[in-house]
């Protein structure tokens, strides 16, 4: 018998999963869903995307509900992903898993600042994103939904 997925809910199929996708720019979020694709390994279900072009648009999107994981451009202007991805981390309780695509692999430690949960540099690489993306929604998986405290 095998161990049973932590994606789902009593079915043998993975429930789907919305990721947060952040940068102004169009190509770069565009990078990344082509990365992903709808459903980018066994592990996890179909991704949802909600794609943002604003610091604040993540921010509220977040607030919103229902995001499993972040994927914040740390190149971002004139709000950085860095900026977001720790304000939500100390605004937000359980935040979601926040990637962080940064400019330079020598970039990383300002990410550490951030409180990002994974870090990866641009440009996106496909299969290093699909296997970070579902390590970090699998670490995920056991915990409670993204609350906003009052």
């Amino acid at each position: 018998m095998s161990p049973a997925n932590p994606l789902t809910t009593g079915s043998t199929r993975p429930e789907p999963v919305t990721v947060l996708v952040y940068s102004e720019n169009p190509a770069v979020r565009e990078r990344i869903r082509f990365a992903l694709g709808g459903r980018p390994s066994r592990e996890l279900g179909r991704v949802e995307y909600v794609e943002v072009d604003t610091g604040e648009g993540a921010v509220a999107a977040v607030d919103a509900g229902g995001i499993d994981l972040c994927i914040l451009d740390g190149e971002s202007w004139p709000t950085g992903g860095m900026g977001v991805s720790r304000q939500l981390k100390n605004e937000v309780a359980n935040c979601p898993a926040i990637l962080l695509l940064v400019g330079r692999r020598d970039d990383a430690w300002l990410a550490k600042w951030s409180q990002a949960d994974a870090v990866l540099a641009h440009p996106v690489d496909p299969m290093a994103t699909v296997e970070v993306v579902t390590r970090l929604l699998t670490e995920r998986a056991g915990r409670p939904p993204t609350l906003r405290p009052r």
